[in-house]
């Protein structure tokens, strides 16, 4: 059982950082528009929108790949 719980935690470390890095780079590929300030300081509904999906895409396909 413990074992599991070990597993589980890795993994979840390791999507978490997954997303982080996905974040990163779409930061970087959009040098024009920074979408943390859009998201956070502007509070651009259509960025959150946005980065909500792309986030919550990924976690799908991190997790359909974690799961095998």
């Amino acid at each position: 059982m413990t074992a599991s719980v070990i597993n589980s935690l890795m993994f979840a470390g390791i999507g978490i950082v997954a997303l982080i890095v996905a974040f990163i780079i779409m930061e970087l590929v959009t040098p024009k528009h920074n979408l943390f300030r859009e998201v956070f300081e502007k509070q651009n509904k259509a960025a959150a929108l946005l980065v909500g999906f792309f986030l919550l895409s990924l976690a799908i396909i991190i997790a359909a790949s974690i799961h095998g």
